[in-house]
């Protein structure tokens, strides 16, 4: 690793000038926060990183998980990490005083999140998941389910997990087949398979607190007859018991090792309890919560990832002798320049850049939204539930498409040693891969912006954030420097808008396959927008400050920095969108084929 994997600077950029996230202490939620109790609190995270997490991220991915005789063993650290986050308070983050948490902004949090990912990213899964799952029951379980599991759930003793795979379902949610048969009682009898289970089983906690969908005796076929359970690996009787739980098997992956992935099997010996969570038939509804959170936690864990892959990068291309500039080849007396001054390394490098300080910046925004949504009322309210809902497969599939992107160009800067396993990134390679798989696919993702989010009440998300971006626009306008950025981007917004429209005809005229079948295009066309629009936002934070406030030194650079990469994105990567534009505007349907026979 090198000695930096994320820009302390950066991040409080965007907390405090960008965000200025000091602003929710003003509501009654955040109050007995401030500015310092943030920094605080990322001071502290910053502390676990550099002493827990990325002292082992080679070791962890060397030394995987392994089962035998039913038991999990995973690198000793991650009970080191568990007990940290738990005495700090930080699984808890965000949870209120009442469920035992901080009451800390959920903007805070992720900037937290981000941080530990960027150290070693695997064992951040352990806490994203526990922290998710007690969400969950804090949300919707009953005061016995609260009072039973929250506490050593948060003070990292239990791990939490979500449990919707199946092996005969994947991805297809209405399709799952465990069953849960009710008693008298008050619990129900779970029998069935999940699979992929991320932190399913280890050795490093003493029990497992799984949230498991489950189909009850007579309930309605498909995702209306879902509910959700909580259903422990060991269960409290006279003393704790097992709770026909069983790890069948564990899947070994092509990166992030430390973490397992468990195929687990529920009821072989009809013995295996779960506690309903809320109502009858209604938790998919419920799991979408802890989805939808867990969908903006990997896009900060592609964010994290790439960032790491960045600076190493950065530290090879700053160290690295190769070479002369172009215009001094002829002469041999000529000392090699490092190859940082080389324009493809630095193409290269301000793409890293570009998508990991891009990334950053929209997972935050979201992650102020669903602050704000939390605290305000009426139409306020509505306006960030609409952002929110339409940003989050966004700030999912950005930073974990363009991300794997970004540490692939990290890999090229440093060549042949890129792709050996005595330097980071060939590890960080693997580890981002699964990004824009988790949480659902890319492909699962595209179809929920453009055939759900896009057309969710009659389009009314996507003119809240057509306003959003114009108000930035206008602000970038009053400097004559970013006018032209700033014309740009209302430019691609007309191209957004003629696009938009033209395939939800499709949709209007029935055509639904057509109108979905290029969604990962539209995806990629609408990150591209939003990514030059969090850019723009940050470039005129960066020039106001240029223009009022006389920074000099690191100040001064580091502004200028934010100008040059803004202009590197809106020059490189905006521009792809026309292209993209072509092919959704073209009608020749080229992937709706009647046949497979093109294919074999």
């Amino acid at each position: 690793m090198a000695k930096q994997y994320f820009s302390p600077r950066n991040l409080k950029f965007l907390l405090h000038e960008v965000l200025q996230a000091g602003e929710l202490t003003q509501y009654e939620h955040y109050k007995e926060h401030d500015r310092q109790s943030f920094d605080m609190v990322l001071d502290a995270a910053k502390q676990i990183g550099d002493n827990i997490l990325q002292p082992f991220f080679v070791e962890m991915d060397k030394k995987e998980p392994d089962l035998e005789e039913g038991k999990v063993a995973v690198h000793t650290a991650v009970k080191d990490y568990l007990k940290a986050m738990g005495e700090s308070g930080m699984i808890g983050a965000s949870f209120s005083f009442e469920t035992g948490g901080q009451q800390l902004p959920h903007t805070i949090e992720s900037a937290l999140t981000f941080m530990l990912a960027a150290a070693n990213n695997a064992p951040t899964m352990y806490t994203g998941l526990t922290t998710g799952a007690a969400r969950l029951i804090a949300s919707f379980g009953s005061k016995t389910l609260q009072e039973k599991y929250l506490p050593k759930m948060l003070d990292g003793s239990w791990q939490g997990t979500m449990c919707l795979t199946e092996p005969q379902a994947g991805s297809s949610l209405s399709d799952i087949s465990t069953t849960a048969v009710p008693t008298d009682g008050g619990y129900h009898k779970l029998k069935g398979q999940k699979i992929f289970i991320s932190a399913g089983d280890h050795d490093q906690c003493d029990n497992f607190v799984h949230l498991v969908l489950a189909r009850i005796e007579g309930a309605p076929s498909g995702t209306k007859g879902i509910s959700l359970f909580v259903v422990p690996k060991f269960r409290q009787e006279e003393k704790m018991v097992e709770n026909d739980v069983l790890s069948a098997g564990i899947y070994h992956k092509m990166g992030q090792k430390a973490t397992p992935a468990m195929h687990l099997t529920f009821g072989d010996r009809d013995e295996c309890h779960g506690w309903l969570v809320g109502e009858e038939n209604k938790g998919l509804k419920y799991m979408f919560q802890m989805m939808n959170e867990a969908r903006l936690g990997v896009g900060l864990l592609g964010a994290a990832i790439a960032s790491a892959a960045y600076y190493a990068s950065l530290e090879y291309a700053l160290e690295r002798p190769q070479g002369r500039k172009i215009n001094g080849k002829e002469q041999k007396d000529t000392p090699q320049t490092t190859i940082i001054a080389h324009a493809d390394i630095r193409r290269m490098l301000l793409f890293q850049k570009s998508v990991v300080e891009g990334s950053l910046a929209l997972l935050l925004e979201c992650a102020k939204y669903a602050d704000l949504e939390k605290v305000t009322e009426g139409d306020e309210k509505e306006k960030y539930i609409l952002l929110l809902d339409l940003l989050t497969p966004i700030a999912k599939t950005f930073p974990s498409e363009y991300g794997i992107k970004s540490v692939s160009e990290g890999m090229q800067v440093l060549g042949g040693y890129g792709y050996c396993s005595d330097f980071p990134l060939e590890q960080m390679y693997r580890d981002i891969r699964i990004t824009s798989i988790y949480e659902g696919t890319t492909g699962i993702q595209s179809m929920d912006l453009l055939g759900r989010k896009v057309t969710m009440q009659g389009g009314k998300a996507l003119m809240v954030l057509a306003q959003e971006i114009q108000e930035t626009v206008s602000e970038a306008m009053t400097f004559e420097d970013l006018k032209k950025y700033a014309e740009l981007l209302q430019k691609e917004m007309g191209r957004f808008q003629q696009v938009t429209q033209h395939l939800v005809g499709f949709a209007m005229k029935g055509a639904l396959e057509r109108f979905l079948a290029d969604a990962n295009l539209f995806m990629e066309f609408s990150s591209l927008v939003v990514v030059s629009w969090q850019w723009l936002k940050q470039a005129v934070v960066a020039k106001r400050a240029l223009v009022t406030g006389n920074p000099q030194g690191e100040d001064l650079q580091f502004y200028e920095s934010k100008i040059h990469t803004m202009r590197y994105f809106f020059s490189y990567e905006l521009p792809k969108v026309k292209g993209l534009a072509t092919t959704l505007l073209d009608d020749s349907e080229v992937t709706i084929e009647k046949s497979t026979e093109v294919l074999v």
